[in-house]
């Protein structure tokens, strides 16, 4: 069974400077990797079709295919887990979340759709996150 993990995207404003923040990288590096302290212990149900789903100023309002777990070592030696990334960054329903460090699990039926159209991507998100939990959209 599939599950998510939903994590504060830290420094972006927008989308928009995630996906140029994350296309500055690629280009550096040739892959996306987001480095955690913890390995989830979740992660064959990971590896299964989860994705990482992005919150950016209190609204979720991304989410991308994690493709692999690496172990890898931080800067001052000690062992990490890297969340290997597709490049391809799939804007959701604005959801609002609370704040809160670190990583969470995402369960799948707790998980925002995808956003088809271009009329979804017409106002601000926090907007749209507010007006559907008023249920007025």
């Amino acid at each position: 069974m599939t599950v998510h993990l939903k994590k504060l995207s830290v420094g972006s404003d927008s989308l928009d400077t995630l996906k140029s923040w994350q296309a500055l990288r690629l280009a550096e590096t040739g892959r996306l990797m987001h480095v955690t302290r913890n390995r989830p212990r979740r992660a064959d149900e990971i590896l299964d079709g989860g994705s990482i789903y992005w919150i950016i100023k209190g609204v979720m309002i991304a989410r991308q295919k994690i493709i692999d777990l690496a172990e890898v070592q931080r800067a001052d030696g000690r062992p990490a887990c890297g969340l290997v990334l597709s490049s391809q960054l799939v804007a959701t329903t604005p959801t609002k979340m609370r704040i809160f460090q670190g990583w969470r699990y995402l369960e799948a039926e707790d998980a925002p759709a995808d956003l088809t159209g271009a009329a979804d991507e017409s106002m601000p998100p926090a907007l749209a996150a507010e007006l559907r939990a008023l249920g007025i959209l």
